[in-house]
């Protein structure tokens, strides 16, 4: 082949590849804004949708837990975590609970569950669940419905009516249902009723707690207007109607005014010493106690 040809040759080459590069590196400088772009849109909807479902999942599924903070963190363009600062009120006295870390990508989403099913401590003389971080002690509810549990049905008012100088939770659950009329005259005028438990699932409690989570919500100052909150707050919960216990929640009451609607329990807290009035009432199933404070002079109880 001729010399010059060989060199124009070379030089055409040189001239294409020349001109890919160019091309190249031009679509990537356009990409790279257009792809973070898009990284981020899908993230951050991913991000406010973690959030939305971690405030929601506190709402109707968390009894007297309330968040305190819930920041982004370790955020990119490809997703990031959320940390959920969670405490108790108890009586006036504010105890640490667990802290949860979700994460969430550009389309799936990941609350911490770990965190949220509390441990258990098993020996051959205590059964009890608790918070895994703080180690605090988990009230249980009983379901009306579930005769068997493992350690059986526990009545804990006389051991912490017995506490001295402390405030404390405790969940009642009820020998039946009753509504929120009758429950208020039940319940004396100094302790708090801090949140309605209104249904969990029926499971196998006999061999150990099954994990179910339990729906109630706080009363707060106006209870009909929470019920209603509550009502709005499931049907957002579980929009695709998979959850059977919620489903049948919502069929069972959908036409009753909350005046009629029937309540399992309550989660109290209050003074030690004043919930030795509820000892041996016959409207009591079980009681558990939850987390508890020991008074200080500087901080008053509610009640």
């Amino acid at each position: 082949m001729d010399t010059s040809l060989k060199d124009a040759l070379k030089k055409a080459k040189r001239k294409q590849f020349l001109k890919i590069a160019i091309i190249s590196t031009i679509v990537v400088l356009i990409s790279l804004p257009i792809f973070y772009k898009t990284g981020n849109y899908f993230a951050a909807k991913s991000s406010t949708r973690l959030h939305e479902a971690l405030f929601l999942n506190n709402a109707i599924a968390q009894p007297n837990i309330q968040i305190d903070s819930q920041v982004t963190s370790n955020r990119s363009m490809f997703g990031g975590n959320i940390v959920t600062n969670r405490s108790k009120n108890i009586n006036g006295y504010l105890v640490q609970w667990s802290t949860l870390t979700s994460s969430y990508g550009w389309l799936r989403i990941n609350i911490d569950h770990n965190e949220l099913v509390p441990g258990l401590y098993w020996s051959d003389t205590e059964f009890y669940e608790y918070d895994k971080q703080t180690k605090n002690k988990v009230a249980t509810f009983y379901h009306p419905s579930i005769q068997e549990y493992y350690d059986g049905v526990q009545n804990e008012l006389g051991e912490i009516s017995q506490m001295e100088n402390h405030v404390a939770e405790v969940a009642i659950s009820f020998d039946q249902s009753y509504t929120l009329q009758e429950i208020q005259t039940k319940i004396p005028d100094n302790l708090n009723i801090v949140w309605l438990y209104m249904a969990s699932p029926i499971g196998d409690e006999s061999n150990g707690p099954a994990g179910m989570p339990v729906y109630g919500f706080d009363p707060v100052d106006s209870p009909e207007k929470a019920y209603y909150s509550f009502i709005a707050a499931l049907e957002n919960y579980d929009v695709q109607g998979y959850n059977e216990t919620i489903q049948e929640f919502l069929n069972s009451n959908e036409n009753k005014p909350f005046e009629e609607v029937e309540i399992s329990g309550v989660m109290l807290t209050g003074q030690a010493q004043n919930f030795e009035a509820l000892e041996n009432q016959d409207f009591i199933r079980g009681a558990s106690v939850g987390a508890t404070a020991e008074k200080v002079p500087y901080i008053k109880p509610e009640k």
